[in-house]
């Protein structure tokens, strides 16, 4: 099983898991601990895919710049800077650490 695959089926389970929130009463969905995991699988899910695209290539890992470009772009969501400055950084850091051929 790849981690496509992985991921396909956790994406599956997650949309049914909230599918399901319409079927059962409110009540039941109430309770913190459905909620906190309808939350938890979205986060995940988004984590999972942002891990693998940064650091996945086929069947194997690779570092090049595209890892510090998240970790620019992970720290500045953290001080909470506007999505477009960060999406900018994030391309300069790239760009600039691809000119030299430091990293591919």
């Amino acid at each position: 099983m790849t981690t496509w695959n992985v991921i396909l089926i956790a994406s599956v389970l997650a949309l049914g898991l909230k599918l399901v929130g319409f079927v059962v009463p409110a009540r039941v969905l109430d309770r913190p601990t459905p909620a906190r995991t309808a939350n938890l699988i979205t986060v995940a899910l988004l984590a999972a895919l942002v891990a693998v695209q940064t650091v996945g290539a086929g069947q194997g890992v690779v570092v090049d710049a595209r890892v510090p470009a998240v970790l620019v772009a992970a720290g500045l969501f953290a001080l909470r800077v506007p999505f477009v400055i960060v999406v900018i950084a994030a391309a300069a850091v790239a760009a600039l650490l691809r000119l030299p051929g430091w990293m591919s």
